[in-house]
C-alpha cells in the first residue's frame, strides 16, 4: 500500500465512519435485516449466516472484558479467507466494508482490520484505545495493515493480526515494523510505545473513496 493511498484511504474512512455505531444501553445493530436478505439473494445461505454471526458476537460480548472482546473479534475475522485484491476483486487495492467481506468469505490485510476495529466499537471498545496501524511485515518484506489496541495512550499496544492469530505486544512481533497509526481521532506517525507524533496530509484525495462511500450509502 502506498502511501498516496494510505491518506486517501485515512481520510474517506473518517469521512465515512465518522459515526459511532453504538447506542447506550443496547447492542447495536450493526448489519440490517435487509442487508441479511440481500446478501443471501446474491451470495446464498452460507453468506447470510456469516452476516447473523457478525452481529450474534455483538450481541453476546457486550459484557465481556477488552481483552475478551479482542480474542472473540481477532479469532472471528481471521477465520475468513485471505484473498489478494487482484484476485478477489480484479482490482490491484481494493478496501471492502465488513458486510462485503463477509459477504464474499475474502479479503486482506486491510479488510480485516477494518472489520474488526468496527466490530470492537460496536461492543464498545472506546476508539481512542483502538487503531489501525500500517506496517511493515520483515517475513513477507511488504506493506501490511493490523489493529493495535492501546490499554492506556502510553501503553505497548496489542496487535490483532492475521498473518499470527495470537494477540502479542507490539515489542513481541520483531516481525512488524510500525509506520503508521490512525482512527477517528487523526494519524500518527507510529512508535512502539505510545500513539508518536501527529501527522496531516491527503485529504484532497478522495476520489476512490467518493466510491466507496457512495456503495456505504446504497
Amino acid at each position: 500500500m502506498s502511501q498516496f493511498r494510505l491518506h486517501a484511504f485515512i481520510f474517506a474512512f473518517l469521512t465515512i465512519f465518522g459515526a459511532v455505531w453504538v447506542t447506550a444501553g443496547e447492542a447495536p445493530r450493526i448489519v440490517s435485516t435487509q442487508e441479511i436478505s440481500d446478501v443471501r439473494a446474491k451470495y446464498g445461505d452460507m453468506a447470510a449466516r456469516r452476516l447473523e454471526s457478525w452481529q450474534k458476537v455483538v450481541d453476546n460480548n457486550q459484557n465481556k472484558t477488552d481483552q475478551e472482546k479482542l480474542e472473540v473479534v481477532n479469532n472471528f475475522f481471521n477465520q475468513v479467507r485471505f484473498i489478494d485484491d487482484i484476485v478477489h476483486w480484479r482490482q490491484k487495492d481494493y478496501w471492502a466494508t465488513p458486510v462485503e467481506l463477509l459477504a464474499t468469505d475474502g479479503g486482506d490485510c486491510e479488510d480485516y482490520s477494518i472489520a474488526k476495529y468496527f466490530t470492537l466499537k460496536a461492543l464498545g471498545v472506546p476508539e481512542s484505545k483502538l487503531y489501525i496501524t500500517y506496517v511493515k511485515a520483515i517475513r513477507l518484506n511488504q506493506a501490511h495493515m493490523v489493529l493495535t489496541y492501546f490499554e492506556t495512550p502510553r501503553s505497548i499496544p496489542l496487535v490483532l493480526d492475521n498473518i499470527n492469530p495470537r494477540i502479542l505486544q507490539a515489542n513481541k512481533r520483531k516481525d512488524l515494523v510500525p509506520i503508521y497509526s490512525f482512527n477517528g481521532d487523526g494519524l500518527w506517525l507510529a512508535r512502539e510505545r505510545g500513539r508518536g507524533k501527529s501527522v496531516s496530509g491527503g485529504t484532497s484525495r478522495l476520489k476512490k473513496w467518493n466510491l466507496l462511500l457512495k456503495r456505504l450509502n446504497q
